[in-house]
C-alpha cells in the first residue's frame, strides 16, 4: 500500500509542478546535483579549492557557475563521436530521450542495476534484478523536475538479509513485501522533486527523496541513510550566509495505527539549518530538528502549534506543548588547512526525555579529513573520518517519536552506543572509477530481547533501570568491513557502468562471529548511495 501512496504523492507533486511554475523564466540556477558519494568526489578540487567559499554542507548541491564546467566535462566525457550512430549514442554517449530547446529541457532514461554475487562461506549466489526510469528537465532557468522509479527482486549476502529480516525494510529504499517471510526480498519505491528558484538567493523544493548535511561520509545530524519522505524545504542564501528550513512526513510500519488512512502510523519533522561560511577556508554551521508524532498511543491526534511550522531557527525545538516529540541540535563545521584539503567535524546533542518526565543528556561526534588531488595525482582522493555517540541519543519516550523514518535511523546508520573509524579512497581515470572502503567499529549490542542498552532507537526510553550511558556498554560487538570496487562507466549520463566489487565482513562478541566474503559482478546505473556497510 505504502508504493500506492507514493505514486499518487509523486503525481500530485508533479501536476502541482506544471500548474504553479509554468511561467517566465529569470536567471536563476535551479537543478540539483543528485547526491551520491562516489560522484560528488568529482567534485572535490572544486569544492573544497580555497578559490571559492560554497556551501558545501548541505546536500543535494544546486549546480551553480562555480560546477558548471566540470558538470558539463563529467557528462559530456568522450562525447565526440557526431558520426557514430544513432544506437551508439544513445546507449554510451546520450540520454535514451534528449530534447534541449531555447526555453526548456527534457530527458528520459531506462535504469538498469542487474547484478550476480557469489557469498563464499554459505555458499549463497546473490543477486540483484532491478529496473529503473528517470525524467528529468527544466523550464528555463528557475525550475527543474525529476521522477525516477525502480522495481527490484532480489537475494542478499546472510548478514543483509538478517537486517531486512529483522527490519522489514531495504535500506534507503523500501519495505520488503513479504517482510521476511521469503529469502527472495520483493521492493519498488519512487523519488519525485520539483525545483523552483525565483531568484539566485531563494530556492524551492517539493519531494519526496533524501536529505544530507554535513562533509563526511556519515552525518550526525541528517544522512540519506533512511528511505524516502516527503518534504517541503526552502532555502535562503545571502552571500555567507545560508539558511534552510524543511518540513517533513514520515512513517513507521510496525506501529498500530488507528485510522484508514494509508498503512502506517505517521509523523512530523521540522529541521532548521544555518551555514556561515566565514571565509574561503572556514564555515560554521548550527542545525535543529524537532519529530512530533501524529497521534498518541491511544490514537488521539494532537492538535496543531503554529511553533512546528516556525521558520525561525529553534522554534520548533523549544517542544511545542501540544505536540510533545523529540528535539536534536548540533553544529558542523570544516576547515580548509590546503586548496582542496580539508578538515571537518560535527557534533550533537539531545536530551532524552522519558514518558514519567526522567531525561538525560547525551551527545555524539564526528571529526574528519579529507581532500582532492593526493600527491598531487588528479582525481585521486581520500576521506578519513571518526563517529561516535552515546547510548539512547536519537531516541524518544516512544518508538514513533525516535529520530527514524520507516524504521531506520536519519543520522548513522549504528543508531547510537557505538565507536567507528572509516577511511575511503578513490580514483577516476577515464572511464574507470575505483573505490576502496575500511571501517572499524565497535558497539553495544542488547543481549536479551528484553535489554535496552541504547543502541536500538527504536526503543522507547522510560529512563528506568537503565544500565547507564557508557559507550559501547551492552554486548561489546566488534565490526571489521572491508569494500572495494571498479566500475569501468559506458555511459556517463546517467551512470551507467559495468563494476566488479568485492566485500570482506567480520562481526564478532562473546556470542559468536559472523564472517562474510562477497564478490559481485553487474551492469549499473543511477546517482544514488546505496548502503551495505553496517
Amino acid at each position: 500500500m505504502q508504493n500506492i501512496y507514493t505514486v499518487k504523492r509523486c503525481k500530485l507533486i508533479l501536476a502541482a509542478a506544471a500548474a504553479l511554475f509554468c511561467g517566465n523564466v529569470a536567471n536563476a540556477q535551479s537543478v540539483q546535483l543528485p547526491y551520491q558519494y562516489q560522484f560528488y568526489q568529482k567534485f572535490n578540487a572544486d569544492v573544497y579549492s580555497t578559490s571559492n567559499n560554497i556551501h558545501t554542507a548541505l546536500k543535494p548541491l544546486l549546480i551553480d557557475s562555480s560546477l558548471t564546467a566540470r558538470y558539463d566535462s563529467l557528462m559530456n566525457y568522450g562525447n565526440d563521436t557526431t558520426h557514430k550512430g544513432w544506437v551508439y549514442r544513445k546507449l554510451f554517449r546520450e540520454h535514451l530521450f534528449d530534447v534541449r530547446k531555447e526555453d526548456y529541457t527534457f530527458y528520459a532514461d531506462y535504469l538498469p542495476d542487474l547484478t550476480i554475487g557469489r557469498e563464499f562461506k554459505g555458499r549463497n549466489t546473490t543477486w540483484l534484478n532491478t529496473r529503473g526510469f528517470q525524467i528529468g528537465g527544466t523550464i528555463g532557468t528557475k525550475f527543474s523536475f525529476y521522477t525516477s522509479g525502480f522495481e527490484n527482486q532480489a537475494r542478499f549476502a546472510d548478514y543483509y538479509d538478517a537486517y531486512v529480516n529483522r527490519t522489514g525494510m531495504i535500506s534507503g529504499q523500501s519495505y520488503d513485501r513479504k517482510f521476511g517471510r521469503e529469502k527472495t526480498k520483493d521492493w519498488s519505491y519512487v523519488t519525485a522533486v520539483i525545483s523552483y528558484t525565483p531568484i539566485k538567493q531563494l530556492n524551492f523544493t517539493l519531494g519526496q527523496d533524501k536529505n544530507f548535511i554535513g562533509d563526511g561520509y556519515r552525518s550526525l545530524l541528517l544522512s540519506d541513510f533512511a528511505t524516502n519522505y516527503p518534504f517541503f524545504r526552502t532555502t535562503v542564501t545571502l552571500g555567507p550566509i545560508q539558511y534552510m528550513a524543511m518540513w517533513a512526513y514520515m512513517q513507521d510500519r510496525q506501529e498500530p495505527r488507528f485510522d484508514t488512512f494509508g498503512d502506517n502510523r505517521r509523523k512530523w519533522a521540522a529541521f532548521h539549518y544555518i551555514d556561515w561560511t566565514i571565509s574561503n577556508r572556514a564555515s560554521l554551521g548550527f542545525f535543529n530538528a524537532y519529530i512530533a508524532p501524529e497521534a498518541n498511543k491511544q490514537g488521539v491526534h494532537r492538535s496543531f502549534d503554529v511553533n512546528f511550522i516556525n521558520p525561525v531557527f529553534f522554534a520548533s525545538s523549544l517542544g511545542p506543548s501540544s505536540q510533545p516529540g523529540n528535539s536534536i541540535a548540533g553544529f558542523n563545521g570544516k576547515y580548509k588547512f590546503l586548496n582542496k584539503h580539508a578538515i571537518y567535524g560535527q557534533f550533537m546533542f539531545d536530551r532524552v526525555q522519558g514518558n514519567e518526565g526522567k531525561a538525560i543528556t547525551t551527545t555524539g561526534w564526528q571529526a574528519g579529513v579529507r581532500g582532492a588531488d593526493l600527491f598531487g595525482v588528479t582525481n585521486l582522493n581520500y576521506l578519513a573520518e571518526y563517529n561516535t555517540a552515546q547510548p539512547y541519543a536519537y531516541s524518544g519516550a516512544e518508538r514513533l517519536s525516535g529520530y527514524t523514518a520507516f524504521s531506520e535511523p536519519l543520522a548513522h546508520p549504528f543508531g547510537a552506543n557505538f565507536r567507528e573509524t572509516l577511511g575511503i579512497l578513490n580514483y577516476s581515470v577515464g572511464r574507470f572509477d575505483l573505490q576502496g572502503k575500511v571501517i572499524y567499529a565497535k558497539y553495544g549490542l542488547d543481549a536479551t530481547a528484553t535489554d535496552n542498552n541504547g543502541k536500538n532507537i527504536l526503543l522507547a526510553f522510560n529512563g528506568d533501570n537503565i544500565p547507564g550511558t557508557s559507550t559501547g556498554q551492552g554486548l561489546s560487538t566488534t565490526l571489521k568491513y572491508a569494500e572495494g570496487t571498479v566500475g569501468f562507466i559506458l555511459n556517463p549520463r546517467y551512470n551507467l557502468k559495468l563494476e566488479v566489487g568485492g566485500i570482506y565482513r567480520q562481526l564478532s562478541n562473546t556470542v559468536g562471529t559472523s564472517n562474510t566474503t562477497l564478490l559481485t559482478i553487474g551492469l549499473r546505473s543511477t546517482f544514488r548511495n546505496i548502503y551495505t556497510d553496517f
